[in-house]
């Protein structure tokens, strides 16, 4: 652990490359004293230009950008490749819908379902091979993890730690002495570190997920430059996005929390440096599951992620519509704030882990957070636990499929597509996961087979199977495909959903929330209601002059603007003032 405090240094001109490069090279100053950086800074650079060299040009980012999370082997058929499987799905359902995939981490693993890296530059033969992952992004823009905090402890690295061999004995934290550990935060229960039996003796490691899960030590530069190398290797192996895996664990500091530190921020912004001084046509995403103001800390100054995981929005949505109660949902949309130039959210409402419970910290009472976890406790989910700042548990997040947490409404469909659409219109690019989209239950045959919580929402689909199920018009499988994918290929043709168009709350209560989207030619007033029932509300004064008549885009409906907005139960509207009708 380092005790020493860099400051951050904000950068001069954040969008000059210049400046770009001459702030990586202080962060590399701060982290690692001046030769050090310098020939780091140097190395860094003509590997990020010699990588650039080798790729496209960045594509414009605009409202079809809207992204798949899966895994690798979440489509599968007989004995076929799962990555060209679901390469075949993909052009045949997805075409048009989605503009990206996020396939989970594809590497070979030894654990947490790929999150525990064996080998970075290596395929899971039963997954596939390089070729498919190249093919795939000929169609699709990829979302690749990079899971910078920690590693296998069958990764040769780990194997060179145990031996003290170089390159890897000295990539890996040790706990030293009697280091203050009282303020940790942790997102697990199990153990912070583990006893390794070395050449050198018995160690303790620091183990932030798991025993099977070593954390890697940033402070060493070589592992910043091996990590670095790994991002310009995913880059031309046809990534397009690099999600920073559990990014806010990085650095470790006696007597802190570990979490979100200057260090930590420092490596991001060196990394989105290189990516702008070398041009490279990456998108770098931090995932950060803590509470909103220290996630959204990984904007910075609009000098490091492109895009942060917007892990508030999940749990709010879930509670608005479990319990027809969006006050806490509308009160964190008033306060939502822009992101930088250049800069956007990455909105979801389910994933391959479970839904966050941290990010509702300062968002709404305890009271409220439990009578969420009893609700999913009722549809057959659970609530996985982590050690809290004094040592106690408390719940860290929920694992049930999404679609199972809706069953305990009147109409679970509309509801689950209603919830789907107003993630959509927020402002960022949305994420949908593959088991949401299609409508998948609980698992709990899988959770049984593997003893894991998050794996109730991981199951995998026969592909000849899930084509059936998506034919027949009445499965719920059917109907929220297609509502989704609707939904999808419409909000792509809309400026005002372009990420970067702007966002300004208008109104909301209990049972309602609207709000405007705006680019330069296009308003649309969002609309959604909570309530069980059909209902009515007046147009907001907020919005000013509108059109005499307004267009739901995802019925064909028409609104009057002398008369109130009607919505059926549970149901989103995208009204379309149309250009020239307003003042």
């Amino acid at each position: 652990m380092s005790g020493h405090v860099p400051r951050v240094v904000e950068p001069i001109e954040p969008f000059d490359k210049g400046s770009i490069d001459y702030d990586v090279l202080a962060y590399l100053i701060q982290l690692y004293g001046s030769a050090q950086g310098q020939r780091l800074h140097q190395d860094l650079r003509q590997k990020a230009l010699d990588t650039a060299s080798t790729l496209k040009p960045a594509q414009i980012r605009d409202a079809s950008e809207a992204v798949l999370i899966c895994y690798g082997d979440s489509l599968q058929r007989g004995g076929d490749r799962p990555l060209q499987v679901l390469g075949e799905f993909a052009q045949e359902y997805l075409d048009g819908v989605i503009s990206g995939i996020h396939i989970l981490p594809f590497f070979p693993s030894s654990s947490d379902d790929g999150f525990a890296v064996v080998d970075y530059r290596q395929v899971r033969s039963d997954l596939g091979d390089w070729t498919d992952i190249k093919d795939l992004s000929q169609h699709f823009d990829l979302m690749v993890d990079l899971v910078i905090n920690h590693c296998s402890r069958e990764n040769l690295w780990f194997t060179d730690y145990v031996t003290n061999q170089a390159p890897g004995k000295d990539y890996f934290h040790e706990l030293a002495g009697v280091p203050d550990l009282t303020q940790v935060l942790r997102p697990r229960n199990s153990p912070l570190h583990t006893e390794i039996h070395t050449r050198r003796g018995v160690k303790k490691v620091w183990t932030t997920f798991s025993d099977d899960q070593v954390d890697l030590n940033f402070a060493n530069p070589q592992v910043l430059l091996e990590f670095a190398d790994i991002l310009f290797f995913y880059a031309r192996m046809g990534a397009r996005y690099i999600r920073l895996d559990a990014i806010a664990y990085l650095w470790k500091r006696s007597g802190t929390t570990c979490m979100s530190l200057p260090e930590t921020h420092m490596v991001v912004r060196i990394l989105r440096g290189l990516i702008e001084v070398a041009e490279l046509p990456l998108v770098l995403i931090t995932e950060t599951n803590v509470p909103h103001e220290e996630n959204v800390s990984y904007f910075g100054a609009g000098n490091e992620a492109h895009l942060v995981y917007q892990f508030s929005l999940a749990p709010l949505l879930l509670f608005s519509y479990l319990f027809s109660d969006a006050r806490a949902l509308v009160d964190w949309s008033r306060q939502l704030q822009a992101p930088p130039p250049g800069c956007s959210y990455f909105n979801f409402i389910s994933s391959h882990d479970g839904i966050g419970l941290r990010p509702l910290e300062g968002l709404m009472p305890e009271s409220d957070i439990q009578r969420l976890v009893d609700a999913v406790h009722l549809q057959g989910g659970l609530a996985s636990m982590r050690s809290a700042e004094h040592g106690e548990e408390r719940a860290y997040e929920l694992n049930i499929a999404l679609f199972s947490a809706f069953q305990g409404l009147a109409d679970s469909v509309a509801a689950f597509i209603g919830a789907h659409q107003l993630m959509l219109a927020y402002q960022g690019v949305p994420g949908i996961y593959l088991n949401a989209m299609v409508g998948t239950l609980n698992d709990h045959r899988e959770m049984e087979s593997t003893g894991r919580t998050r794996s109730i929402n991981r199951g995998h689909w026969n592909i000849d199977e899930l084509a059936e199920a998506l034919g027949h018009t009445q499965t719920h499988h059917s109907q929220v495909y297609r509502a989704l994918a609707d939904s999808l290929a419409l909000r792509s043709a809309q400026g005002a959903f372009s990420p970067d168009a702007s966002q300004m709350f208008l109104g909301g209560g209990s049972d309602h929330l609207m709000f405007l989207r705006e680019s330069t030619h296009q308003r649309i007033l969002v609309v959604a209601s909570f309530a069980e029932h059909s209902r009515s509300l007046p147009w907001p004064s907020e919005l000013g002059p509108v059109p005499s008549m307004a267009i739901d885009l995802l019925t064909g409906r028409q609104s009057q603007s002398d008369q109130p907005i009607l919505l059926d139960a549970f149901q989103v509207l995208w009204l379309d003032l149309a250009e020239g009708n307003y003042a």
